[in-house]
């Protein structure tokens, strides 16, 4: 198995269909297969060896598509760069992994300078954007014009792809070691389930292209053969006229991505039903969120995943039939057909249904390791299973719900207390858009309950109103016994809410409260 397998097949069945739509730009799959073998040739000519590392900072667009397919037809590896890491965070990531080539596009060709400073190893910056080539780099499309096509080294199997490093949410960034393998079994998986995207579809790329979300998106459609379309980045006005004038037939969004096109109310204007499938997680979404988003988007089936990186990015599925049902839209649904999944308790044994314990992965998709950190590797992988750190229960049909990372779990006068579960009842009072909860620490309780709570533009309420209203729908000890408004709840790029930035945010600001 290989990344660049399915466009063999499209390029030998339908060479003159429409690959990629970026802008007004479209390239039909013959078109991006020479243009790819040109770019192959080219990584080889500025000195890249097999299994070098080629990073790419950039924002989505058609010749990020690209490169995700030239780079192992080079017989190299992958480095996706977070696109919201500060420069001193992306040399740490380039010097961690000896990143040799960089790619750059307008968004960040000013911070080639500080990056080569502080990272001589940089030998090559290309520049993929839509103006003049700046100096010292290398011209992306003068590169293709002038370099010879080279055969596919179809790279695969164990070889490593890409080096996919985390998001930051508990730490500095580790880079997942994921292999072709790794990659591709995942999408073939989340292909068998039948639960996402169709041969001849039109998949938006809206979630940035770094993120193994999005990326995971990229190839199972790659799979099952269609076309690309690209935007630079989230916003709903652009992405709504994207969805009517292409036909979009499917996409992957993250809560707050919906959360912003339900509120919209320009959403109400345009036609969105060409969207077939919409597939959704990195973070919990309310069932009130959701049940406004399936209103929204009418025709379309919606799809929760639950994975990570080091699962090259999917264990479970919540189908369309799961959420036509309505019974279990609090649960992350069931393992894919390419993996296990189950709960262990701290001894490594099942407590059964129903009870609380950490979920553990296992399958051809487990990550092969984390670049150099060969302790923490060993650490993670147990046996072949994979600690995901998520604390979690599962029903008598396999159905898993997750209810906490184990870290964030609140302990409040000696009971335990899930934040997923609070967060869904909190998040159902009408004047709140989207909320946090988090343990801080309290000399009586020893963590209290705290909850980071964003109002609708025209709403009010008061902490009482909403300790009351989250009182009404789950136990009295677990509702939040503080309260923080706040404009924005900070995230990772995938849309994951950083806690342990709100904790610490919010302990250094103690003395001043």
């Amino acid at each position: 198995m290989y990344l660049t397998q399915g466009f063999h097949r499209s390029l030998q069945q339908t060479p003159d269909a429409v690959m990629t739509i970026y802008k007004n730009r479209a390239r039909t799959f013959g078109e991006v297969g020479e243009r790819v073998a040109r770019l192959a040739g080219a990584l080889q000519g500025i000195g890249v060896s097999p299994g070098d590392r080629v990073a790419i900072l950039a924002l989505n667009s058609d010749r990020y598509s690209e490169l995700l397919l030239a780079v192992p037809w080079a017989d190299a590896v992958l480095n996706p760069v977070n696109t919201r890491w500060s420069a001193a965070e992306i040399v740490f990531s380039l010097d961690d992994c000896q990143t040799a080539v960089l790619v750059v596009d307008d968004a960040f060709a000013s911070l080639v300078p500080a990056l080569r400073s502080a990272h001589p190893g940089l030998k090559s910056v290309i520049y993929c954007g839509e103006g003049p080539t700046p100096d010292g780099m290398l011209d992306y499309e003068r590169l293709i014009a002038e370099s010879d096509a080279v055969g596919d080294a179809r790279r695969g199997g164990d070889a490593l792809a890409g080096l996919f490093y985390t998001g930051g949410t508990t730490g500095f960034p580790k880079g997942v070691m994921l292999s072709h393998a790794n990659l591709v079994t995942s999408a073939l998986g989340a292909g068998a389930s039948r639960a996402l995207f169709r041969s001849g579809g039109t998949y938006l790329h809206v979630a940035p292209m770094f993120h193994l979300a999005d990326f995971t998106g990229w190839n199972v459609q790659l799979l099952v053969g269609g076309t690309h379309v690209m935007v630079p980045s989230f916003d709903v006005r652009m992405l709504l006229e994207v969805i009517e004038r292409n036909g979009v037939t499917g996409m992957t969004l993250v809560p707050a991505m919906i959360q912003a096109i339900v509120d919209d109310p320009a959403t109400a204007d345009f036609d969105l039903g060409s969207v077939e499938t919409i597939l959704y997680g990195a973070s919990p979404i309310s069932e009130t969120l959701l049940k406004r988003a399936m209103a929204a988007f009418p025709s379309a089936g919606f799809t929760q995943a639950y994975g990570m990186t080091e699962l090259a990015g999917l264990a479970t599925f919540l189908t369309p039939e799961d959420h036509a049902e309505g019974i279990r839209l609090r649960s992350a649904g069931r393992a894919i057909p390419h993996t296990e999944v189950k709960i262990i308790d701290s001894a490594g044994a099942e407590p059964g249904p129903g009870c609380v314990g950490e979920v553990v992965v296992r399958g051809g998709h487990v990550m092969q390791g984390y670049w150099n950190r060969p302790d923490e590797t060993t650490a993670a992988i147990d046996a072949g299973w994979m600690r995901t750190g998520d604390a979690g229960y599962m029903d008598h049909a396999g159905y898993l719900y997750v209810v906490d990372r184990i870290k964030d779990m609140i302990v409040t006068g000696g009971e335990n207390v899930y934040s997923a579960e609070v967060e869904n009842a909190l998040s159902s009072h009408p004047a709140v858009v989207e909320c946090a909860v988090i343990g801080l620490p309290d000399e009586r309780w020893g963590e209290r309950v705290h909850g980071v709570v964003v109002l609708h533009a025209d709403a009010e309420t008061t902490a009482q109103e909403l300790r009351d209203h989250v009182k009404s729908l789950i136990a009295g000890y677990k509702a939040p016994r503080s309260f923080e408004f706040t404009p924005a709840i900070p995230r990772t790029a995938a849309g994951k809410i950083l806690k342990r930035t709100l904790r610490e945010e919010y302990l250094a600001d103690v003395p001043r409260r």
